[in-house]
């Protein structure tokens, strides 16, 4: 059974994800590639672990994976689809948040699939005799033959005389080949240590020293449980906070596992560099998130408010997130009267229609996005932070002359437009 999970090249369907996972677990693969269709079509939990697995799980003949290859520009097919299935699966399980009961089947369905394999994998491994290993540990050490002792005469052990010349050879240590029928250093290697080799030597095989086995990888796993950690604690917060503190809790809570991650790769194993790079990633979105404004809501609204006099013009509207259109098209302040409001969105658009015969002062905040007053063109779209703009609209010529509005419109994230009613 394999040691490390590797993506199966052999029995591959797709990528060899469902394939490695029987191999690995000792399963039939069939049984991970309906699991993770049904966790697709019912979260999108599928799609992610696949398309993420397909990323960071090479195939067992490579050591590199396709995000090891996207990272050093060797962009493929491969690595494109694995890409797609994970943007997919992401984007069905944020769809799929507010349906508590389809995200309880999946989670459910998962953890059922993970104790499965898991002791299918288990279940093969006898355990370990205490008593066979005391004894073996007990027993004295093999007896061995004693080395062989060869007495074979070997010419170059013949004295060398004192004119140089040598009784019954040449003197030379690697002497000539017939110098004698059969010599020592045939049989037994003498183990000189020296640049060069004799003939007849016998090479002894030096065995390759054991490579030692590096940590686990445990990246991939911690990306996956901050992930789910992350949707986990945004979908909690989702219904009764704002946007920015729904996004600052799954943040957060991604933030963490990625650091007890970090700091049990000290012991379990290891991993990366692209884990420090996405809890980096995690930490300036999160930033980001603490930077949304408060009364951002999680729920796309449309307004209208419709006042049909002034002494129904409140002194306040707001919309947390949405579209807002005040209208005051039917509020007609006689002359020398001031009606006053404040009207607020905190992300998306403020449409105020303003009546013909009345002035209007206007005082608007912009967080980030436009401003368009009337006589601004539609195509004029000018969006910066920061925006701050008071201007006064006067009467419509024709229209008569009434008392005066006074308007402060503001919104964080979006556009705000004002326009005159016709006259």
């Amino acid at each position: 059974m394999p040691g490390r999970f590797r993506r199966d090249r052999g029995h591959k369907m797709i990528a060899g994800v469902c394939a490695g996972l029987g191999r690995q677990t000792d399963m039939d693969p069939v049984i991970f590639r309906i699991t993770l269709a049904v966790l697709s079509a019912t979260g999108g939990l599928g799609l992610i672990f696949y398309g993420f697995a397909w990323l960071l799980v090479p195939y067992e003949d490579e050591e590199e994976n396709e995000l090891r290859k996207l990272f050093t520009g060797r962009v493929d097919g491969q690595a494109l689809a694995a890409v797609l299935f994970a943007l997919v699966g992401c984007g069905i399980f944020l769809t799929m948040l507010r349906n508590g009961g389809v995200l309880a089947f999946a989670t459910v369905l998962s953890l059922l699939l993970a104790g499965a394999g898991y002791w299918s994998r288990r279940r093969g491994a006898p355990d370990p005799d205490p008593l066979a290993a005391q004894a073996a540990a007990d027993a004295p050490p093999e007896a061995q033959a004693p080395p062989v002792v060869t007495t074979y005469p070997s010419w170059w052990r013949d004295p060398i005389v004192k004119d140089g010349t040598h009784v019954g050879g040449t003197g030379y240590l690697w002497g000539p080949g017939d110098a004698r029928a059969r010599d020592l250093t045939s049989v037994v290697d003498v183990g000189v240590p020296a640049s060069w080799t004799h003939p007849g030597a016998i090479q002894t095989p030096r065995a390759a020293p054991p490579r030692p086995r590096g940590p686990r990888w445990i990246g991939g796993w911690v990306f996956l449980l901050a992930l789910l950690a992350g949707g986990l604690g945004t979908r909690l917060s989702w219904d009764t906070h704002p946007l920015g503190t729904s996004l600052q809790t799954g943040l957060a809570c991604a933030l963490a596992v990625f650091g007890l991650g970090i700091a049990l790769s000290a012991f379990l194993g290891r991993t990366g560099a692209g884990t420090v790079f996405l809890a980096l990633v995690t930490a300036a979105l999160l930033a980001g998130a603490a930077a949304l404004p408060r009364d951002i809501t999680t729920h796309w609204r449309e307004t209208s408010w419709k006042p049909v006099a002034a002494a129904q013009v409140r002194s306040g509207y707001d919309l947390g997130t949405g579209r807002g259109t005040l209208d005051l098209t039917r509020v007609h302040p006689a002359g020398g009267q001031t009606v006053a409001t404040d009207a607020r969105v905190g992300a998306g658009q403020l449409k105020v229609i303003v009546p013909a015969d009345a002035a209007v002062r206007l005082s608007i905040d912009v967080g980030v996005g436009d401003i368009r007053l009337p006589g601004d063109s539609g195509k004029d779209v000018d969006v910066r932070p920061g925006r701050h703009q008071e201007v006064t609209l006067t009467p419509v010529k024709g229209a008569g002359k009434g008392g005066t509005l006074d308007l402060k419109l503001g919104v964080g994230v979006g556009q705000v437009e004002v326009s005159r009613a016709a006259s």
